[in-house]
């Protein structure tokens, strides 16, 4: 599931071993054998490569050794991690966390983790991500059986509304480091129509992305295995779970987003959307 967490930074206005702190706690516990530091290693490295992509796109000149030094301060681990660490556990609350962790400290919850660790990793090669995506596209609309069993992991998870509004919430928070940065002049609303002028297109990218990355993330998985992954995202303690992840992410990436928006501004002449 953590791996399925949309690249929100890197997905909207575009187009326009890490250790947690020593004071162990069952939530932070929950965190490392979920991978999140990795993951978050690994979204610090996509988040550098799409400043490099904004650059060519919005900055005058493209990128200079200051916008590098930027983005790469804002794309700080230590920071992106104790941002979702902490939202998690408000998040979390008193849910069932030891049903939690001894699942994803199993051999098989952390086949799981790997397996989507390794997944999220190979899909920053363009190559690779569009062979997932036609892989999907291939099974899209079929009775495949895998199909089947990943979109019932999907629906039990809600990931395409909850990714979908991750990247609109985060391209709003882009323009919003924009306006206040003074690159744009846009009013509150001016911004909700831009941002929500994107939302079929986002929707549908973000459908693709997901299955794509799930179909082969899971693919080496014995028969099952995903089906009790689900059951266990339907209980109490797997929605609390899930709430939680996309409750962090979705701050560490509005922060980011809001960070990127007024560092581009910084760059740009002032202009009327």
């Amino acid at each position: 599931m953590i791996g399925a967490m949309l690249r929100t930074a890197a997905t909207g206005a575009a187009v326009i071993v890490w250790s947690l702190p020593a004071w162990a706690t069952p939530t932070n516990d929950l965190l490392n054998a979920l991978g999140v530091p990795q993951i978050v290693e690994i979204m610090r490295e996509e988040g550098v490569e799409y400043g490099e992509t904004l650059a060519v796109d919005m900055v005058p000149g493209g990128g200079t050794e200051g916008w590098t030094s930027t983005v790469d301060r804002i794309y700080d681990t230590e920071r992106m991690l104790a941002t979702v660490q902490e939202v998690f556990t408000d998040e979390f609350g008193d849910a069932d966390v030891q049903t939690l962790l001894e699942f994803f400290t199993s051999e098989t919850g952390q086949q799981i983790v790997s397996l989507e660790l390794s997944a999220r990793d190979a899909m920053r090669e363009k190559e690779i991500e569009d062979a997932a995506r036609a892989a999907f596209n291939d099974l899209d609309g079929t009775a495949s059986e895998a199909l089947s069993t990943i979109s019932a992991f999907v629906n039990t998870n809600d990931l395409i509304e909850a990714n979908l509004v991750g990247a609109l919430n985060a391209n709003y928070m882009f323009y919003l480091g924009l306006v206040d940065g003074g690159a744009l002049r846009m009013s509150e609303s001016e911004i909700l129509t831009e941002v929500w002028s994107s939302e079929e297109e986002t929707r549908a990218d973000t459908r693709e992305w997901v299955y794509a990355f799930l179909l082969m993330a899971y693919r080496p998985l014995a028969d099952g295995v995903v089906e009790d992954y689900t059951e266990l995202s339907a209980t109490d303690a797997g929605r609390a779970l899930n709430r939680a992840l996309f409750a962090g992410f979705n701050k560490m990436y509005d922060d980011i987003s809001y960070a990127l928006g007024m560092a581009t501004a910084r760059e740009m002449p002032v202009q009327e959307l």
